[in-house]
């Protein structure tokens, strides 16, 4: 099968396509073939060696996939040859193939095609969790989302109005900000055009935001901190300014607030019951319309390493989503 590999660690232009061989299945595994893959930061991460989790080279980048399965092994009972499908699969995604836990594996939604189901699970996963799980978001309550054009933010955005809360949208350009708006944001706020602690004290009057959801890090998160209310719940879900905030302690003192880390990955491994259900009210959403996931460009699998740097440059708006060209 062909296969985007890293030999190496290093960026995204060392990344080459060749030939890999296909594993064997296992009792308990299903081997899925690969229509979409979904482009996600921790693939940038990982072929640099700098993730939490290091397969043994060479690896295939790529965490969730959609397509059909292709074969089943002897201990499987809930799929079956020829099911679309969907699955997180930590690496091995960008490829034409890929052998996994039959555990890892949900039936894809009727009301989603594959390039849309690639892109789904983890940026609506990590959200819905985040607000669900982590931030207990109530109707009326207000949701600051910085980063709002990205994969996770957009998500944000739209899992926050389908919640019941005002959105308030944050990002760096009158573009990316349109993009959220579209997508349900209420009011928004560019990075560029002053300070954000003073904009969201404006839209508030003075109170703050309730929950904030911060997938940039950096100096964003302490200027969001100086803007959140009352008992308020500052998200740390990741770092993509590539810097960690070093958050002062009296700030969350001052405002009786929480600062909530929020580790999609391990809660999946962790709470599968919890993850499953929210699954099914995610894929609801999905089928009343209520979700519409924003796919900003498809790539094939030889342009990999373009895709990639099309993330790491913030081109994007969404997701990204590699495509093999299976039919």
């Amino acid at each position: 099968m062909r296969a985007v590999l890293c030999k190496e660690h290093g960026p995204p232009e060392s990344l080459v396509v060749d030939e890999a061989p296909s594993a064997a299945v296992g009792e308990n595994e299903v081997r899925i073939g690969i229509h979409a893959c979904g482009v996600n930061f921790p693939d940038t991460l990982i072929i640099q060696g700098k993730y939490q989790i290091q397969p043994d080279l060479p690896f295939s980048p790529g965490s969730e996939v959609a397509g059909e399965v292709l074969e089943v092994g002897s201990g499987v009972q809930h799929l079956n040859v020829g099911d679309p499908v969907m699955s997180l699969t930590g690496w091995g995604g960008f490829a034409e193939e890929v052998v996994i836990g039959a555990d890892r594996v949900l039936p894809m939604p009727a009301s989603m095609d594959y390039v849309t189901a690639a892109g789904f699970p983890m940026v609506y996963g990590t959200s819905y969790h985040a607000l669900k799980q982590r931030a207990s978001l109530a109707a009326g309550e207000t949701l600051l989302v910085l980063g709002a054009s990205g994969g996770v933010g957009l998500a944000a955005v739209e899992l926050g109005k389908a919640m019941g809360a005002r959105v308030i949208a944050a990002a760096s350009s009158a573009d990316k900000l349109e993009v959220a708006r579209e997508h349900g944001a209420d009011e928004l706020v560019n990075y560029a055009e002053g300070s954000l602690k003073d904009q969201v004290k404006a839209l508030t009057d003075g109170k703050g935001a309730d929950v904030i959801y911060d997938p940039v890090g950096g100096e964003a998160c302490e200027q969001a901190l100086r803007c959140i209310n009352w008992n308020g719940r500052l998200l740390i879900i990741g770092f993509a300014s590539g810097t960690i905030p070093k958050i002062p302690a009296n700030l969350p003192l001052l405002k009786g607030s929480s600062v909530v880390g929020v580790f999609w990955g391990d809660f999946v491994r962790r709470q599968p019951q919890d993850n499953a259900r929210n699954f099914q009210e995610l894929f609801a959403l999905h089928g009343e319309g209520r979700l519409k996931p924003h796919v900003w460009k498809t790539y094939p699998l030889e342009r990999a390493g373009e895709a990639l740097n099309a993330l790491l440059s913030r081109q994007a708006t969404g997701k990204i989503v590699l495509t093999t060209g299976r039919s």
